[in-house]
């Protein structure tokens, strides 16, 4: 490997465009002065290369660290983290380019550029990602092999075809590492502070919160059942539940998840699904109600709702089998449980108060006012919408007496209030409802603009029972989803207009839609989602045995397996040149060989020219014409393949030569070859 002098023309190339492919898709999440300092960089190196500017000296090097990480620390308000790491590696290796100076520099910028594509799974994993980055080892390792191609003889094509059969050698070598290899927590699992921003569901909702997230088509999750998938009207995805009320907002409290489920009753069918959720940096999870889940990254809830045990920083599958028609604390809740669930502020809302007074004046038995309020809801001229009329102080007092126009967080926050002003324990419920069944993959998608909420009211003797008195206003939202309530109002995702939920109606857009879709999941779930469980029952079913030892023999005999036939292929009989040169030279010296003249070991052509020459002076012409051919052909064409005249002159001239070739040497030849 060479380590010591100048770098090539082509070579330095070879390095800018490895540089641009494996940068590309790190910029768009990076400041514009980031691609700005690459290409300064990149035109500094080329001026470099021709020898118009200097290399920068130790002050000019100072100053661009300092600028770099004055940089990094404005753009991402600290040194600390990921985000900040990895910026800063990208910039350092930019730089890198100004003080490059030897092959050996060149090699230390292809093995950082290797270490950057693997940076970019630290955010986004998906199945375009990971082809482009095989692209971009491909021309790391095209930028390799040119980097040791002979200087003036440079071929950036064989460079790319060496790099190319290189790749392919090693994919199956890599397909069974990483089914056999025993998996490890990934890097990118790790959830450094400020890493990403949160997506989805808040911890709070205020009135419009869900409704500018329904605005989002961006997937959410998408869940599978084991047998037939529920009706739209049923698949209500719980997330989490909102017991704390503070005049506008709604927001999750510790208490009310603190701790083991509490009692529950499991009725009616057993559904059982897997759930594929996307990065959200939180803990949530998605699950129907009455759920439980022997998964061991799931954690259950207080209040019956799954969650992961650290926050989500990457794709994942979890099982869950639910019971809907479960009773959630039947039997009572305990005082803590019952204070949270009937907390209001102070001074709020006084005209919803005086009219829960009113129907508990009215209702004595929880469930009769349960349905006289959704029955208000039903025939009073509420209006379900996206563009909600903005509110004052007293928020619930406003939309149920004056706008009356909300969207679901608005009729969830409100009948809350009011059942709580009644003495009726409630809270809200964040999650999603409904979702897109993809009839390739039979699955369901659902989308933020799913994302929903509604009630759920302690009764005695039911437990917590869900309402939603969204369904009093908009059926059509429940029953067949956001698009079909938005119809009229022309809302739906106004704000993406290209979001491909807009195009159902295109019936080959939509089919192209959900046959991409299906490869997302697809890959979510068998390549992303195949962690140490699923490779456990990977060797459970395959090979019977969960024991390393055997695994591990396994793994060996597999490795040898798939390296056999590289190494066959690798080590069998070289076929004959086809460069017409060799083929003239060797065809030239075992003619040579009947005579008893041989060169010698390391002998050049010239010497070995001089030799013939003492040795045959009657085929001096002969000898001189081909050996002066042949060192052109050789040593002074620059690069590429040789003119084809030139070789079939050549080739003419080597066989005039052996025609004239006596058939025995002559009287002293061997003296004087000696």
């Amino acid at each position: 490997m060479k380590a010591y002098g100048l770098i090539p023309r082509n070579s330095l190339a070879w390095l800018l465009i490895a540089q641009i492919v494996v940068l590309l898709p790190q910029l768009p999440r990076l400041p514009f002065w980031v691609a700005v300092l690459w290409l300064s960089c990149a035109l500094w190196r080329i001026q470099i290369q021709r020898m118009r500017w200097g290399y920068p000296g130790i002050i000019s090097k100072v100053i661009a660290l300092m600028v770099v990480v004055v940089g990094v620390f404005t753009s991402q308000g600290t040194l600390i983290g990921l985000d900040a790491a990895v910026m800063l590696l990208l910039l350092l290796f930019m730089l890198k380019l100004l003080e490059m100076r030897t092959p050996r520099d060149a090699l230390v910028v292809i093995y950082l550029g290797f270490f950057i594509v693997a940076t970019a799974f630290l955010f986004n994993q998906s199945i375009f990602l990971a082809f482009y980055q095989c692209f971009s080892m491909l021309v790391l390792v095209a930028a390799l092999v040119g980097l040791q191609q002979t200087p003036g003889r440079n071929d950036p094509a064989r460079a790319f075809r060496t790099g190319s059969v290189l790749m392919l050698q090693a994919i199956p070598l890599m397909l069974v590492l990483f089914v056999l290899f025993p998996r490890i927590g990934p890097l990118w699992a790790v959830n450094a502070p400020g890493s990403q921003a949160r997506t989805g569901l808040a911890e709070s909702m205020a009135p419009g919160d869900v409704a500018d997230l329904a605005r989002s088509g961006e997937l959410a999750f998408r869940a599978s059942f084991d047998g037939d998938i529920p009706a739209h009207r049923d698949l209500y995805w719980r997330a989490m539940t909102l017991t704390r009320f503070d005049g506008r907002r709604w927001s999750h409290s510790s208490f009310s998840s603190a701790g083991p489920p509490g009692d529950w009753q499991p009725r009616g069918e057993q559904l059982d699904y897997r759930i594929v959720t996307r990065a959200s940096h939180q803990p949530w999870l998605f699950s129907l109600r009455g759920a439980s889940s022997e998964d061991e990254q799931v954690l259950m809830t207080q209040d019956f709702m799954v969650r992961a045990k650290r926050p989500i920083s990457q794709a994942m599958a979890y099982r869950v089998s639910s019971r809907p028609q479960s009773l959630l604390d039947p039997d009572g809740l305990d005082p803590l449980q019952r204070r949270i669930n009937l907390s209001l502020p102070e001074g709020s809302d006084p005209r919803s108060r005086a009219w829960a007074a009113q129907l508990r004046e009215t209702h004595d038995d929880d469930a009769a006012l349960v349905q006289a309020l959704l029955t208000h809801f039903n025939r009073e001229p509420f209006h379900y919408t996206l563009r909600p009329d903005l509110l004052g102080q007293h928020t619930n007092d406003q939309f149920l007496f004056d706008t009356q126009r909300g969207f679901c967080a608005h009729f969830a926050g409100a009948m809350t209030f009011v059942l709580r002003a009644a003495g009726i324990p409630s809270r809200v419920v964040a999650g999603y409802q409904g979702g897109e069944v993809n009839p390739r993959g039979d699955y369901v998608l659902v989308h933020q603009f799913d994302a929903h909420a509604w009630v759920e009211a302690w009764l005695p003797g039911q437990g917590w029972v869900s309402v939603d008195p969204t369904f009093q206003v908009a059926p059509e939202r429940i029953e067949r989803g956001l698009q079909e309530a938005m119809r009229g109002e022309g809302s739906f995702l106004e704000d993406s207009p290209l979001a491909g939920a807009r195009f159902r109606s295109i019936g080959w857009l939509n089919n192209m839609r959900l046959a991409w879709d299906d490869v997302n999941y697809q890959w979510q779930l068998r390549v992303l989602g195949y962690e140490s469980e699923r490779q456990l029952e990977f060797f459970r079913r395959w090979l019977g045995t969960t024991d390393w030892q055997r695994i591990g023999i396994f793994l060996l005999v597999a490795v040898a397996i798939v390296m056999l036939p590289l190494a066959l292929w690798t080590l069998r009989p070289q076929k004959r040149s086809n460069d017409p040169r060799k083929q003239a030279w060797n065809q030239l010296n075992n003619r040579l060989k009947r005579l008893g003249l041989q060169a010698r070991n390391g002998e050049g052509p010239r010497d070995w020219q001089a030799r013939l020459v003492a040795a045959l002076p009657g085929q001096k012409s002969q000898l001189n014409a081909f050996f002066d051919d042949y060192v052109m052909l050789t040593y002074g064409h620059s690069g590429g393949k040789p003119d084809k005249m030139l070789t079939s002159n050549l080739t003419k001239k080597r066989r005039a030569l052996q025609r004239c070739l006596p058939r025995k040497l002559p009287p002293g030849a061997t003296r004087v070859l000696d």
